[in-house]
């Protein structure tokens, strides 16, 4: 079995092709794919007819299943969930802001895999962008005012009561919980090092963060907000367009991502895992 990969000429990401993800992988492909990742940030293989049988089998193949809160698992497994939105849904769209998956978590997933199964024939580019260039062209003076500092990151905006998917979000095709557990607050450095390669980089972003240790709130969130804009900057951006039976992995220690819209009127699903953290 031979892979090939075709950078997308952006930020990050890459297409691979030359490998059926509905058979098991042998290790030394696995190791192929996972130094692809590592490389390019972001892999979409195109053309896999796969079953949540096969996203499951691939997913242990890369460190096994993340915890994935507040949003139920479809039927009949654990760690699946289902990214829709109906043709005729008017609630705000799920996850166009900037983030890394999970990251007010203790020990937040290494990658996440998505998986199209409706596909809309406009819109719902996923857009990443690559938190190594980041850090590598960001400004001294912003550098400093982060430098040896963590963020405290919350999932309180979005899965709390109160907060974006909470008690007043209402008319929603996905299956979201929100808990008082979402008001729990976790501690990472703004800049961390990559657990399997080294290179530092930016971890997180504002929504998923509300404040800096050992600054006041109003100085955080202007801070938070420079640095919002500068980790978006297009030239750290890739734009991803989904194809039918399309897997899509990507880094969350390297990257953000966001959804976008553009397809009112079609449905849209995916099925969603994600990646353990790293032990080594």
């Amino acid at each position: 079995m031979t892979l090939t990969i075709t950078p997308s000429g952006q930020a990050c990401g890459a297409r691979v092709t030359g490998v059926d993800l509905t058979q098991p992988l042998a290790p030394a492909t696995v190791a192929e794919i996972r130094a692809a990742w590592l490389d390019h940030h972001v892999l979409a293989f195109p053309d896999q007819k796969m079953s949540d049988d096969d996203l499951e089998r691939f997913t242990a193949s890369f460190g096994g299943f993340g915890d994935d809160p507040f949003i139920k698992p479809i039927p009949g497994r654990a760690h699946i969930i289902a990214v829709k939105r109906r043709a005729d849904e008017t609630a705000p769209l799920f996850a166009e802001n900037w983030h890394s998956d999970w990251s007010f978590q203790a020990r937040p997933p290494a990658g996440t895999c998505l998986f199209g199964i409706t596909i809309p024939p406009v819109g719902g580019n996923t857009e990443f962008s690559n938190q190594h260039a980041a850090l590598d062209a960001m400004p001294d003076g912003l550098r400093r005012r982060i430098e040896g500092r963590d963020a405290i990151h919350s999932a309180r905006g979005g899965y709390a009561p109160s907060g974006m998917y909470g008690a007043r979000d209402a008319g929603r095709s996905m299956d979201i919980r929100s808990g008082e557990e979402a008001m729990a607050t976790q501690r990472h450095p703004f800049i961390r090092a990559h657990p399997e390669t080294g290179r530092e980089g930016l971890f997180g972003c504002a929504g998923y963060i509300i404040g800096v240790e050992g600054m006041d709130d109003a100085e955080a969130q202007l801070l938070l907000y420079e640095l919002l804009q500068w980790q978006g900057r297009e030239e750290f951006r890739y734009s991803h367009v989904w194809e039918p039976d399309m897997l899509l992995m990507w880094d969350n220690r390297s990257v953000l991502h966001r959804a976008t819209g553009g397809y009112d009127g079609h449905d849209r699903l995916l099925h969603r895992t994600t990646i353990a953290a790293w032990d080594g």
